[in-house]
């Protein structure tokens, strides 16, 4: 059985310009990463209560599947680290731009 390479742009991925392109930024761009960053956000905060309740459940012993605690429970450790990794990479941006000379 042979694997076939899947091209970027055959698999529907559009490319993005590369640091020394000169194509100007399009203004509704930061609503776009505006609405994703609080779409994230709101579903990190979906996945902690879903996890805490499940916890709550088994703390008192009225959970029946222990699989989904466990597998709620890594969701929302996972969905943290990953708002965590955005956010420092949004400070680390930030100051870098504040680092720019005129």
């Amino acid at each position: 059985m042979a694997i076939t390479p899947v091209s970027p742009i055959s698999a529907g991925v559009t490319p993005v310009a590369g640091p020394g392109s000169t194509t100007a930024a399009d203004p509704a761009s930061g609503e776009k990463f505006g609405s994703l960053l609080a779409t994230g956000i709101d579903n990190l905060q979906q996945v902690q209560t879903r996890a805490d309740g499940l916890a709550a459940q088994a703390a008192v012993g009225q959970l029946s599947d222990v699989h989904d605690l466990m597998i709620a429970s890594t969701q929302a450790s996972l969905a943290t680290e990953l708002t965590v990794a955005v956010r420092n990479r949004a400070v680390d941006a930030f100051n870098e731009i504040m680092r720019m000379q005129i």
